[in-house]
């Protein structure tokens, strides 16, 4: 065969296998676009409020900070969300010289990184009243998740609401629980509370390693004594969708308490095998049940 004849029989071969290669790359690239497009848990993944995921704000309770949203906040972050976990006065839940739902409401609603944008709002142990209260008037809070949380109808004190179950280890006088410690400015009479460091691995950290609750006990933000007598406001949870984890465990605020106030707002609830601190021990099952609540925003 001379080199002409080769050429000719050659050049509609290789045509052939180019346009072969290009119609599988094409058919690949279709193929792997469609499954980023419908992966669940993507950076770009549809929601209910018109296409973008809800912005995350997590609320801390007493005698703890941010630092115990960590596990969370990691998942969180791992599937795309955005999330802001703002520091908790623990000054009051509504009154002097400021309240703590205000301080949370202002962050919300005055903050222009989250301006137009859906928040889910969650709330863990004391943090559940701050949220209950600081949701309010806020229309861009889409759904409330509560954690081992209070959840307070108006009125409601959660001196009262712990009175009203047996159970709690922080029941009992005051002085045999705390050590209490005057604060510059307080009103009269008012005192930081602060959980006697031999009572935190059994009753507030229940359930984690020693040395992790040694780290807590020595690491606590007090919460003011006032804050226990002050009545709850409007709650927000009666317009608002709501979600609740529950520790079967807890020892601070008793499991049938919980319950309860799940259930009165109508909560979806899932319940962990886990003490007062589920969003340390059980991070993945909280985060679960948050991004639940964001799927649902809309």
């Amino acid at each position: 065969m001379n080199l002409a004849r080769a050429v000719r029989l050659t050049k509609p071969r290789l045509i052939i296998a180019i346009t072969a290669a290009a119609l599988a790359a094409a058919t690949v690239l279709a193929f792997s676009s469609q499954a980023a497009s419908a992966r669940p848990d993507g950076p770009r993944a549809l929601h209910g409020n018109g296409g973008t995921k809800p912005v995350i704000v997590l609320v801390h309770g007493a005698w703890a900070d941010a630092s115990s949203w960590d596990g969370v906040i990691q998942r969180l972050q791992n599937d795309g969300y955005t999330v802001y976990a703002p520091p908790n006065p623990l000054r009051g839940l509504s009154g002097f010289p400021s309240s703590d739902a205000a301080y949370l409401h202002d962050f919300l609603t005055q903050n222009a990184a989250l301006a137009g944008k859906p928040v889910v709002l969650v709330g863990h142990s004391y943090g559940g009243a701050v949220i209950t209260n600081a949701a309010v008037g806020d229309p861009e809070v889409k759904a409330l998740v509560y954690v081992d949380a209070f959840i307070p109808d108006q009125g409601e004190t959660l001196g009262g609401l712990l009175a009203s179950v047996p159970g709690s280890c922080l029941a009992g006088n005051p002085a045999d629980i705390f050590n209490l410690v005057p604060y510059p400015g307080s009103p009269p009479g008012d005192v930081d509370t602060y959980i006697k460091p031999s009572l935190v691995p059994g009753c507030f950290a229940s359930g984690l390693p020693a040395s992790q609750a040694a780290v807590i006990a020595a690491t606590q933000r007090p919460l003011a004594s006032s804050t226990l007598s002050e009545p709850s406001g409007t709650p927000a949870w009666k317009t608002i969708p709501s979600w609740a984890v529950i520790g079967t465990a807890d020892k601070v605020i008793p499991p049938a308490l919980l319950q309860f106030m799940a259930q009165r707002a109508k909560a979806h609830i899932t319940r962990v095998n886990a003490g007062h601190l589920s969003l340390i021990s059980n991070p993945g099952v909280v985060t679960r049940v948050i991004i639940k609540a964001a799927r649902a925003t809309g």
